[in-house]
């Protein structure tokens, strides 16, 4: 793809974690040497923090790529892909640190190695601000395998913010043909149902929030489900709202924090179901952004989209400064979008 280096301005859009991501997976997918500035400048603790580091060696350890300025704090980066070498890795944040981005961040290229990789990453598996093992286990990978590959993930032990501790297998084969998706419609819906995992705090809290559920989604008690988690290092809670239709799994997801009534974080979770459930677009606003490198590796793709969020539009300019694609949003005249996404296949054949 040439040696001209990239220059990403990492303050760009959405302004955080997720440029330097995409940009790690793109520039082993491609070939392409970048150097990204301002990382994360408008956030209050500005700069590559652990779990941003331990994408980044991730992305090197399974490129052989040559970086410079991967230090704590740092705000400029400079990466030199290598050979992409799949393999059997392990890595660990160290922190609470979402070990599900670090997956997301060498999966794309794993996706398209030569023989099939395996994954053992520690840290965060259910946070704030990262999507949860079970968004990437019941909405992210079945629509991943719909492609061609075949991902199987496994979670080995809860770690909740701000403990962490927690870990999460990754078997990844890569595939021999992509198929292209069309994702239009949601389908018949199958499944409904709310989980509250408490870990090392009273199942009452899971009870009051479960009540929520039922009292403003008019959701029956055997659709609800208290989970006391036994395995985590520390404590927390998440309510999970599943919603699941013959065509794809969402999983809505609100997490406790101190001082946050029961009921608070109940409604949240309320709150993004009956605004996906607002609109007939099967993808939700956390898949959105999610979807757009696995679809540029099948060869493109059309899908539906509740929201366009920040993330997406983002990851959309990330994308076009490594490859010449036609990637586009079309605001529908009842809500929604529809997303376009051209293929790796045509952009360098």
């Amino acid at each position: 793809m040439g040696e001209k280096m990239l220059v990403i301005d990492g303050s760009h859009g959405e302004g955080g974690g997720q440029i330097l991501r995409t940009s790690l997976s793109l520039s082993l997918l491609t070939g392409q040497p970048f150097r990204i500035t301002r990382i994360r400048a408008g956030r209050q603790k500005p700069g590559l923090q652990r779990q941003h580091l331990t994408a980044v060696e991730a992305a090197a350890a399974v490129g052989q790529a040559d970086v410079r300025g991967a230090e704590l704090g740092s705000s400029e980066l400079t990466f030199v892909p290598g050979e992409l070498t799949p393999g059997d890795y392990r890595f660990a944040t160290g922190t609470a640190g979402s070990a599900t981005l670090v997956l997301q961040t060498v999966l794309p290229p794993l996706l398209r190695a030569a023989a099939p990789s395996r994954l053992a990453l520690s840290g965060g598996t259910h946070n704030p601000h990262a999507p949860p093992f079970d968004f990437l286990a019941k909405t992210f990978v079945p629509v991943v395998n719909r492609l061609g590959p075949t991902v199987d993930v496994r979670l080995v032990r809860h770690g909740f913010f701000p403990a962490g501790g927690g870990e999460l297998v990754a078997s990844i084969a890569p595939a021999a043909t992509w198929r292209p998706l069309k994702l239009l419609e949601r389908g018949e819906p199958r499944r409904r149902c709310a989980r509250a995992l408490v870990a090392r705090l009273s199942p009452d809290i899971a009870r009051r929030e479960l009540r929520e559920v039922e009292r403003l989604l008019s959701w029956l008690p055997a659709e609800t489900a208290v989970e006391e988690v036994c395995d985590s290092h520390g404590p927390g809670n998440a309510i999970m709202l599943e919603l699941e239709f013959a065509e794809i799994t969402e999983v809505l997801t609100s997490f406790g924090a101190r001082g946050v009534p029961a009921e608070a974080v109940a409604r949240s979770a309320i709150l993004q179901a009956q605004r996906y459930l607002g609109s007939d677009a099967p993808v939700g606003e956390h898949l959105t952004d999610q979807l757009l490198l696995p679809l540029v590796l099948a060869g493109g793709g059309v899908f539906r989209a509740s929201e366009l969020s920040l993330h997406a539009r983002t990851c959309m300019e990330v994308i076009r400064c490594f490859l010449p694609l036609n990637l586009r949003a079309d605001a529908e005249p009842g809500g929604g979008w529809g997303v376009v996404v051209g293929g790796l296949e045509r952009a360098c054949g």
